[in-house]
């Protein structure tokens, strides 16, 4: 459920600002849009990682991206910094960041207190789901597109979701088969398996093609896109993706939604064979509702979701709202309700 009176909890700010090293000038960073942000529990506060742009385009892709920092001790009411944390840089990735930006975070943290994230590398001519890891979210280390020291160059790719469980209390990596595991990719979901979270090699068929383990389906809200969303968790029945899909503008949409609105899915993947998919909600169980929610710099209406973080045994999910805001969505295991109700 979305809290009372709280939502968006992140929304632009014309006022902070930041010397940009791609355009050697003082620019304002936040100004028109703070969205789709990544989540994850530090020194027992919630962190969010979330996607901003400046004024210098016109339309979405056009503007520059960098990550904001924005902390709380209840989940909902946050602090912000006022400086990105993470942006293209004079570094060894200026060739995948310059002048797009760093996009859409996904943030987990394994045993031994090390973060890791996810993100889309956006040159304005290709994307690239690229990696980073931190001790202390602030201080991050690029490594680089995820599949490329494998020899692995893919034109296009982007969304990924490692899979993570909750032991102790805490939300960590997980290991399934003495391996780590993430779900990609926006045209459907795939997987791709690693030893050591950076360098990542995608699971194929026999014929040599990228497997494929959900796609779009004709009639339904994610008729268009079927995007990874925040990490997954593995549970005693599976494990649970979120995911975000796209209703299509065409004839294949969902009557029932907006043509082009994002809303999001779940999808159950077998715990002993993860890319085997149990089940799948054939409705989403978040979809835009609010003015906040259908307004903004994507006008269709958008729920992404790519925060999801446990704390205070509660499941808190932050999402983008319409690519322009930030809003919290939360589930309280002792007391579940239902989803969005269908229009």
């Amino acid at each position: 459920m979305r809290p009372i009176g709280i939502n968006p909890i992140i929304s632009p700010d014309e006022s902070a600002r930041f010397f940009d090293p791609m355009t050697k000038s003082d620019i304002a960073w936040e100004s028109n849009d703070t969205f789709n942000p990544g989540a994850t529990v530090y020194k027992g506060q919630i962190v969010i990682l979330y996607r901003s742009e400046d004024k210098t385009g016109v339309k979405i892709g056009t503007r520059t991206s960098r990550l904001g920092y924005a902390s709380s001790r209840d989940g909902v009411h946050f602090e912000r910094r006022d400086k990105p944390v993470f942006y293209p840089d004079e570094d060894g990735q200026k060739a995948n960041e310059w002048p797009g930006g760093c996009e859409d975070p996904r943030v987990c943290v394994t045993d031994d207190g090390t973060y890791v994230m996810l993100y889309t590398q956006w040159n304005r001519k290709n994307a690239r789901l690229a990696v980073a890891t931190s001790k202390d979210l602030t201080h991050w280390m690029k490594h680089g597109p995820i599949f490329e020291r494998n020899g692995i160059d893919l034109p296009f790719y982007k969304s990924g979701s490692i899979v993570t469980h909750v032991s102790h209390g805490r939300q960590t990596v997980a290991k399934i088969g003495g391996k780590y595991w993430m779900y990609w990719g926006e045209s459907a979901v795939f997987a791709a398996t690693s030893n050591n979270l950076v360098d990542w090699t995608p699971l194929r068929t026999a014929d040599g093609k990228l497997r494929e383990l959900i796609k779009t389906r004709k009639g339904f809200f994610d008729s268009s896109l079927t995007e990874c969303g925040p990490p997954a968790v593995l549970t005693k029945d599976g494990i649970v993706l979120l995911y975000n899909g796209k209703n299509d503008g065409g004839d294949n949409r969902d009557p029932r939604f907006t043509p082009n609105a994002y809303c999001a899915g779940q999808v159950l993947f077998s715990k002993d064979d993860p890319t085997k998919p149990l089940g799948r909600l054939d409705v989403p169980f978040l979809r835009p509702m609010e003015p906040f929610e259908k307004s903004g710099q994507y006008v269709a209406g958008t729920v992404f979701v790519e925060g999801l973080t446990f704390f205070r045994d509660k499941w808190y999910l932050y999402y983008g709202c319409a690519d322009s805001r930030v809003g919290v969505a939360v589930f309280d295991p002792r007391h579940p309700g239902p989803g969005d109700p269908l229009p």
